[in-house]
């Protein structure tokens, strides 16, 4: 899989009001972290973010992460997109974890699923396609990572289902359940009509996204205390 380039600057400052400075800024608080590696704060350009992800694999693609500002001199990092927090009313990135990966070193990640063709109990018996599992955990080397998990549909009729256990990777293992359903057809069902009161939960992700990062603070302080 082909790698993308991204700059991130360290950033110092930390805590709620930090966070909130930096996004009416226009710049997103993250965090770099790895199993063996420091936690490090770095502030992201989100136009670049979604122009490296728009232009890989989505959230599975590899970063090349350059952090500037550190005392020593900037360091680069092969990343991998592990957490978002995103404003669910202005769709704007709260704050971003970075998770840093060895070439060499399998890793955990969740692929999407695609349907691929037309179900026949959809098509001819009037049913209903449900996709049950819309990602699918595997583990695999970074270089292995599939864009997505295709599974083809055509010959399911009303009642049938494919399962977890009926698909195969070549270079990556499923840790999903194989007994999980991933997609099926279903029996039409009556048109029912529910009024669904509408949640502002905008306020609420970003109050998430602070207290994120004030326990970011917390743990931060806490190992330098080990230090």
């Amino acid at each position: 899989m082909e790698k993308r380039s991204l700059a991130a600057q360290w950033r110092e400052g930390k805590g709620k009001e930090e966070a909130r400075r930096l996004r009416n800024q226009g710049l997103i608080p993250a965090v770099v972290y790895g199993q063996r590696a420091e936690t490090i704060p770095v502030t992201l350009n989100p136009q670049e973010l979604a122009k490296v992800l728009h232009g890989g694999a989505g959230e599975r693609t590899l970063i090349n992460l350059t952090i500037e500002g550190l005392q020593d001199g900037p360091i680069t990092k092969t990343v991998i997109l592990k957490e978002k927090q995103v404003d669910s009313l202005k769709r704007n990135w709260l704050h971003v974890d970075l998770y840093t990966i060895a070439m060499d070193e399998e890793i955990n990640v969740g692929i999407p699923v695609r349907i691929v063709g037309k179900a026949a109990g959809v098509t001819v018996q009037g049913g209903i396609l449900e996709q049950v599992l819309r990602e699918i955990e595997v583990k695999c080397l970074p270089s292995d990572i599939p864009s997505s998990i295709d599974v083809d549909v055509s010959a399911l009729e009303i009642g049938d289902s494919i399962h977890v256990a009926e698909i195969t990777l070549e270079k990556a293992k499923i840790l999903a359940d194989p007994g999980q359903t991933v997609v099926t057809v279903v029996p039409p069902k009556e048109e029912v009509v529910v009024a669904v009161e509408e949640v502002v939960e905008g306020e609420v992700a970003e109050e998430a996204a602070e207290e994120k990062e004030a326990a970011e603070e917390e743990k931060g302080k806490g190992e330098e205390d080990k230090g």
